[in-house]
């Protein structure tokens, strides 16, 4: 029997997925694999850790499976692809290397929500990006330049934003109910405190506070909503990019647009501003509601292989 391995590799978690021909068997999530944020060592241990749990709910090994797709951030340069290419290949060391295929994590995405066929999927989870191929094959990007210049609308963008929210805030002598979570979440007690610990080197965690945005919108505080709607916006101009490199003449009527990532699974808000700022641009824009599933894109070019 052949066994396929679709892997999600993403800056925060890791998603491993292990089938057959037809059917999923096995399922793992470890810690984040992305060399580029947490090097190669612990790229490492959480593609080992998935790989292994995967495989041990399968009762199969390694050696037994027939092909690999990743899709992980920074694939796109050879260096970044090598590593990750070759962390695999210690686990599967009989796998021929034309059966691991390392691509980045737009292209599973795409391939999640469109198959082969043309779209556009706007990704938000730590970072972001939208990527899209049009029917001839022709793809662009837009945004996704990294955390410090980019990313809008990330789980990061919003952990960082929620920072300046509540420092804008207290310079107008408004009241926001993301200080008081956020002091409580970082441990600290005054904004001197949130000031040092925000420009420190290196940077905190910004995506964990976006849990906390999250909270204080469901809490009906203004602020907190009104940031979940700039990602919403900010998303939506970076996919509107893209839709008119794709389609300059006709873009909302020839090119379906999907959502992907913890920012768009999470949030309402997100989802809703996202596609009502898009719909005002486009209004025959066909925007999915469904969020693809980026892992499922790695299973299916894994089963091509």
């Amino acid at each position: 029997m052949a066994y396929y391995l679709g892997i999600d590799g993403g800056g925060t978690k890791t998603r491993c997925v292990l089938a057959d021909e037809a059917t999923v068997l096995a399922k793992a999530m470890t810690g984040g694999c992305s060399v580029i944020r947490h090097g190669e060592q612990q790229a490492r241990e959480a593609l080992h850790a998935a790989i292994h749990q995967v495989c041990a709910t399968a009762r199969i090994s390694p050696n037994q499976i027939r092909a690999i797709c990743i899709g992980v951030t920074g694939a796109a340069r050879s260096e970044i692809a090598a590593k990750i290419r070759s962390i695999l290949a210690e686990l599967a060391p009989d796998m021929a290397p034309a059966n691991i295929e390392v691509v980045g994590d737009t292209v599973i995405a795409l391939e999640a929500a469109f198959g082969v066929g043309p779209g556009v999927i706007a990704i938000a989870g730590t970072g972001s990006i939208v990527y899209g191929r049009d029917a001839t094959g022709r793809t662009a990007r837009a945004g996704g330049w990294g955390f410090a210049i980019s990313d809008e609308g990330s789980g990061h963008w919003i952990g960082r934003r929620a920072v300046y929210s509540i420092l804008s805030a207290r310079d107008q002598g408004l009241e926001t109910a993301l200080t008081a979570m956020v002091f409580q979440a970082w441990k600290i007690s005054s904004i001197d405190e949130l000031v040092l610990r925000a420009n420190a080197t290196p940077p905190p965690d910004f995506p964990r506070l976006f849990p906390i945005v999250l909270r204080a919108a469901d809490e009906a505080d203004a602020i907190a909503r009104d940031l979940l709607s700039e990602a919403g916006v900010e998303l939506a101009k970076i996919a509107a990019i893209v839709l008119r490199r794709l389609a300059p003449d006709a873009p909302g009527a020839m090119l379906p647009v999907a959502m992907t990532g913890s920012v768009f699974r999470q949030s309402q808000v997100v989802r809703q501003v996202f596609y009502n700022t898009l719909q005002a641009s486009f209004p025959a824009l066909d925007v999915r509601q469904d969020i693809a599933d980026p892992v499922e894109g790695a299973l299916a070019r894994a089963r091509r292989q």
